[in-house]
């Protein structure tokens, strides 16, 4: 039954592909989100049959190329693939009245909705298959949709820009990749998942900590870990906003699940990659919330925060690692535990607050947060939204960021309870760095939140009140609701979560088990505190209204001690906002300023920019490409337009062809002459 389900979802996009042209524009949209939504239906009764019913496994003959292709559908497939799907579906049903504003872009739409289709296709896939040629070539699908994706709007130079971008760095994670699943294959003949564990079973755990680099680096660059991350802040702005929230929610998700899946086959010094996993997570998320916190794009804002996520998601996992190498069961129950509900955390929280950035970007035409502000009263409903997507995504209950990470705290300071110094150490510095990083992200979303939503207006317009539609708005809801559900009864998603870190650690003796439900219900009774609080402040505020509702408001400007200038002008700005977070992080980040000081008794203009740039992209790409084509400029002179010059090029080529292979061979006559002397 299973086998069937997934062959018709993928049928179902073949046939979409082959009979898209049929369809007129306007039914294009709407069949479009009805194919994702029978293969969200399908793929979620496979996964959710997967935790009632077990794993199951089958295999297609493939080819001598190929090999057996096996197609296994485990628990962390099943998780994966829900969370895939719920993330598509509200993207498809909130992009389905975003794409209208641009109805006029029909054949770029028309790809618009093929590539969407084809890249949930090949998520899902990634997923199910565990055969590494045959994954690769879903990776390169998935990149190639995810590319047609961002470039949308391809008639701006920086979108194209973000989208080549994206393509290049694609294809050098294929390529580590490809090397990975070469090396298993060269040893084991086979390109089988499986095969993984036995190559490295069979060699010195030195070999198996190298096969892990590779693939990490692979993964890395699709998940946004730093240094690998540089292509995210500039695709999430360039692209559409619900395809933002898809790549920030499941996009560079599919990088953590490579790395978890590999981390499940592996069989080597776990304790090295734990050690490893930490430092560099601890390292991505301050560098992500760091940068967040400087930027004037809310999108690119938004994207430097995906990065921060993946830096939590990363000490989850490393966590994990030390829990299976130091053997120590609990530790890697809440790591991986952790890692895994921020995988859906994070989707659904990081998701919402793109949809509610791409309201503001089609309301103001602008994403620049130092011309926006007062939208809390022209768009309620999208500051609302957008404010319980900042509290989740700030780790504050009773929302779903703060069940994840109370998870990864827990097994923090569970890990200060063992006798080895260096582990101690390392898991107070990760300790150190998980707070700053949520202090960070809490600086971040109060500038975001108040300089967006709050104040007055600073970008002038006639827009009184702004229309959100309720199809884009519902979707949002549903997330929203999710977001609480999961952190009022987190005790609902536990069986799913230990079903999973069994197949990391299958024998979770009873005390571990005991000590992780007392987590789950300390989680469940914060969670209802935190509600009760809500709701006992919701009835007060309603009361308050009620007593005053019926008294006569009158509504005049605020007395400015005679000063009648333009109020919008006195309210903080976002740069002015974080001055002095932002002098002290300039030896970190990479800023500049343009000053126009005051000068003479009447000065004109006085004003003062500041830019961020990243330093890291600075280093390993802006620097060494302007390096490249300084090399390649040495070489203008033969490009001269001179067709003369050009035939003589051709001539010296055939030439260097016929001669050079001649000279070799004579070199080698030679040598293999002396070598008989």
């Amino acid at each position: 039954m299973y086998k069937i389900l997934i062959e018709i979802f993928n049928l179902l996009a073949i046939i979409t592909i082959i009979c898209f042209p049929l369809f007129k524009t306007k039914g294009r949209g709407i069949m479009g989100i009805s194919i994702i939504t029978v293969q969200v239906i399908i793929s979620s009764i496979v996964a959710v049959s997967v935790f009632s019913d077990g794993a199951f496994e089958y295999a297609y003959k493939g080819s001598v190329v190929t090999g057996i292709i096996p197609v296994r559908i485990d628990y962390l497939s099943a998780w994966f693939i829900l969370v895939i799907g719920f993330t598509f579906l509200t993207g498809a049903w909130y992009g389905l009245q975003y794409m209208k504003k641009y109805i006029e872009q029909a054949g770029n739409i028309s790809m618009h909705i093929i590539a969407f289709i084809l890249l949930y296709t090949a998520l899902i896939d990634i997923c199910l298959v565990q055969n590494g040629f045959v994954m690769l070539i879903f990776w390169e699908i998935m990149a190639l949709g995810a590319f047609i994706l961002i470039i949308f709007e391809h008639y701006k130079i920086a979108t194209l820009k973000a989208g080549i971008n994206f393509l290049i760095q694609s294809h050098v994670s294929i390529l580590f990749l490809t090397i990975a699943f070469m090396w298993v294959k060269t040893k084991t003949n086979s390109f089988d998942f499986e095969a993984i564990t036995a190559f490295t079973s069979s060699h010195p755990a030195v070999i198996g900590v190298v096969l892990f680099a590779m693939f990490f680096i692979g993964f890395a660059i699709k998940a946004g870990f730093v240094p690998f991350h540089t292509w995210l802040p500039l695709a999430h702005p360039a692209a559409p906003a619900h395809i933002s929230g898809i790549m920030s929610g499941v996009i560079i998700k599919i990088g953590i699940y490579g790395i978890l899946r590999v981390l499940m086959l592996l069989r080597t010094d776990m304790v090295s990659i734990g050690y490893f996993l930490l430092f560099i997570s601890v390292g991505t998320g301050i560098y992500g919330v760091m940068q967040a916190i400087v930027q004037h794009n809310l999108k690119k804002l938004l994207a430097y925060h995906s990065i921060e996520n993946i830096g939590i998601l990363g000490i989850g996992m490393g966590l994990g690692c030390l829990g299976l190498g130091y053997n120590n069961q609990l530790l890697t129950l809440t790591g991986f535990g952790g890692a895994l509900l921020h995988t859906l955390n994070h989707s659904l929280f990081k998701s919402l607050l793109f949809y509610s950035a791409g309201n503001v970007y089609q309301a103001m035409h602008t994403m620049n947060i130092e011309a926006l502000g007062g939208l809390l009263k022209r768009m309620p409903r999208s500051a609302y939204l957008f404010l319980i997507g900042a509290l989740a995504i700030c780790g504050l209950p009773p929302f779903n960021g703060f069940i994840s990470e109370f998870f990864i705290y827990n097994g923090l300071f569970h890990g200060l309870l063992q006798n080895n110094f260096l582990f101690i150490m390392t898991i107070l510095f990760t300790i150190i760095g998980l707070v700053l990083i949520g202090g960070l992200a809490l600086i971040c979303f109060t500038k975001a939140f108040g300089m967006v939503f709050l104040g007055t207006p600073r970008l002038k317009s006639n827009i009184d009140k702004v229309k959100e539609h309720p199809v884009k708005i519902f979707p949002m809801y549903l997330i929203a609701l999710a977001i609480v559900v999961i952190g009022i009864v987190p005790i609902l998603f536990s069986p799913s979560l230990l079903k999973i870190v069994h197949l990391y650690q299958p024998d979770l003796n009873k005390e571990v088990l005991i000590q992780f439900k007392n987590i789950v219900h300390k989680l469940t009774s914060v969670g209802w505190y935190s509600f009760g609080f809500i709701i006992l402040t919701a009835l007060l505020y309603y009361l308050r209204y009620f007593i005053t509702s019926r008294r006569q408001n009158s509504i005049d400007a605020t007395w400015g001690c005679g000063y009648t200038g333009e109020t919008s002008k006195m309210q903080y700005t976002a740069s002015s906002f974080i001055r002095s977070y932002r002098k002290l992080a300039e030896p970190v980040l990479l800023i500049k300023k343009e000053k126009k000081e005051a000068t003479g008794l009447y000065p004109k203009i006085v004003k003062q920019k500041t830019h961020s740039n990243d330093k890291i992209e600075s280093w390993l790409i802006d620097k060494p490409l302007l390096l490249f084509r300084k090399f390649l400029n040495l070489f203008v002179f033969l490009q001269n337009g001179n067709i003369r010059a050009y035939i003589l090029y051709g001539f010296i080529f055939v030439g260097l062809s016929v001669i050079v292979p001649l000279i070799i061979d004579k070199i080698t006559t030679i040598l293999n002459f002396l070598n008989q002397l």
